[in-house]
């Protein structure tokens, strides 16, 4: 025999279900509940309303399974995951999957072809699954590493006996946040997606090194393009008024590698110390970490990247 909890539960997600299909609903809206909110609805809610499916004023705070009923999307609350009635639960014993709201949200977006495959990795890979992860407790604790999940929590009120408006005050203020972080996303990567034919092109024309006339993004491009296989070993490019000298990673993945370090004796100096070593007028710095030097002109860099080549063909 049932009892009353889980018949309780069952009305309510049966009043979901059979009010799903019913018209007419509050266009453009999403219920979420009410009381702390966590990472994942927000990101879910800034989600929705950043791909234009929801507006920002029609997001209602609530565990009301009538008004829940009434939402064109539901994420976070009322026990069911079906995308086709734009229901987005997690918390319910029949769903076992990795995903919370956000992660959910996003795959419908992918799935309803709003974003393409490429949008879909990029939001996923770098904010999604990591608010995914915190919200169903397989993110690792970790001393003095602060998460997105974190930063978004920070905004909910201090006192525990915080009344319904303030709650809902700080829950737009840190949608606010996350529509802010996802657009910040989207626009960079727009901008490295912009600049690939370039990249492309000085994969063709340079071996040992690629040259720029001008600061791009570049990273991620060369390593989508079959850049582990290039023979590449610098980049040299603007940097503000001056220009730089960068070694370039074995793989993506390990990019806080080079494939050559700057020489060892170049290791973080500056200007007059560095100019001396290596015998170039126009030297400014070298990172202590050998994979970065600043220059004054592309001549210059070009002069340092020759330096490097011949003395590593002088020790072969």
């Amino acid at each position: 025999m049932l009892c009353r909890r889980q018949v309780s539960l069952k009305a309510k997600r049966s009043l979901l279900r059979d009010c799903a299909l019913r018209m007419p609903k509050i266009t453009r809206s999403c219920g979420t509940h009410d009381g702390t909110f966590h990472a994942d609805e927000v990101t879910a809610c800034a989600l929705l309303v950043l791909f234009d499916l929801i507006d920002e004023d029609k997001i209602h705070r609530t565990r009301d399974p009538k008004v829940l009923a009434d939402c064109d999307f539901v994420c976070d609350v009322g026990g069911v995951y079906d995308p086709s009635q734009r229901l987005f639960d997690h918390h319910q014993a029949d769903y076992s999957g990795p995903m919370s709201s956000a992660g959910m949200i996003l795959l419908y977006l992918k799935d309803q072809e709003i974003i393409d495959k490429d949008t879909y990795g990029l939001l996923n890979q770098s904010l999604v699954l990591g608010v995914d992860a915190h919200d169903n407790g397989k993110a690792p604790q970790i001393e003095g590493f602060c998460t997105f999940s974190h930063l978004v929590s920070n905004f909910t009120p201090v006192r525990y006996d915080t009344g319904p408006e303030e709650q809902n005050a700080a829950f737009h203020e840190a949608l606010t946040f996350v529509l802010g972080h996802l657009k910040r996303l989207l626009g960079r990567f727009e901008y490295i997606r912009s600049c690939r034919e370039a990249v492309d092109q000085a994969m063709l024309a340079g071996r040992d090194c690629l040259h720029f006339d001008k600061a791009m993004p570049w990273l991620e491009s060369f390593f989508e393009l079959g850049g582990e296989e290039h023979p590449a070993l610098f980049v040299i490019m603007p940097s503000g008024d001056h220009w730089k000298l960068r070694g370039i990673p074995p793989s993506y993945k390990d990019r806080m590698r080079v494939r050559v370090p700057l020489p060892q004796h170049w290791a973080g100096l500056l200007e007059n110390e560095l100019r001396d070593v290596a015998g170039i007028q126009g030297a400014i710095f070298c990172h202590k970490e050998r994979f970065i030097s600043v220059w004054e002109t592309r001549e210059d860099a070009e002069k340092a990247f020759e330096y490097i080549m011949q003395t590593a063909r002088r020790e072969r």
